[in-house]
């Protein structure tokens, strides 16, 4: 059985009396740790199928399961209980708290999952020291570099445990060795059993996933495997 499902998946939105698909009848099954890029244009769709697969927005009309359960019905509490669990999201900003330092920004989603304050300190230290941050714990993100603000990100993506790993333009804002390390880090997570999707219009970064989806004008135009 696919881990996620969406079947028919149209997003509609009005804008200034004009009806925009940002989605126009998706179908895509993804498989338990498989390791997806999204590609395609601006304005093809790829965001808004980001947010759909991580169930912070819900399809106008069409079916999404997530392992199962049918996620188009669900009201806001029970999409952010899979989206704690289940979805580790890493964005091209960073999104960190800036006063906050590593170790707390990581330790969020644990608070929001009601993890005692002892364990949340120990569990934000591992996740740091899996991407090789344990001398930073205590560094605020304006004492980081991208590269390492990006970590972070992933750390806090982690700590949950999650089965997913979303991760949009993971590299959009880094140079080219940091880049290349934050797809070494994402490369080793699935080859250690996450499911890992990304969104990307870097061709290089889109090359590391073993499936391609392209987009265009909210449709699939392209399903293609590649070696890994």
């Amino acid at each position: 059985m696919a881990l996620i499902s969406l079947k028919n998946i149209f997003k509609i939105y009005n804008v200034g009396g004009e009806e925009v698909r940002a989605l126009d009848g998706i179908d895509l099954d993804i498989l338990e740790n498989e390791y997806l890029a999204i590609m395609g244009p601006s304005g093809s769709g790829k965001s808004t199928l980001m947010n759909m697969i991580g169930c912070l927005d819900t399809p106008t009309s069409g079916i999404y399961e997530f392992e199962g359960e049918m996620v188009q019905v669900m009201d806001d509490s029970q999409l952010a209980s899979i989206r704690n669990r289940k979805i580790g999201f890493v964005f091209q900003t960073f999104n960190l708290l800036p006063k906050a330092t590593a170790q707390h920004n990581v330790e969020i989603p644990l608070v929001y999952a009601n993890i005692k304050n002892k364990d949340r300190a120990k569990m934000a230290t591992d996740a740091l020291e899996s991407v090789g941050l344990a001398d930073r714990l205590h560094h605020k993100p304006n004492e980081l570099s991208g590269g390492q603000r990006q970590r972070v990100a992933i750390a806090r993506a982690l700590v949950n445990k999650p089965s997913i790993i979303l991760a949009d333009e993971p590299t959009g804002n880094l140079d080219s060795k940091s880049g290349s390390e934050i797809m070494t880090i994402l490369d080793d997570l699935h080859k250690n059993g996450n499911t890992i999707i990304l969104v990307t219009h870097e061709d290089d970064v889109a090359q590391h996933a073993h499936r391609i989806i392209r987009l265009f004008d909210g449709k699939v135009i392209e399903d293609s495997k590649q070696a890994p």
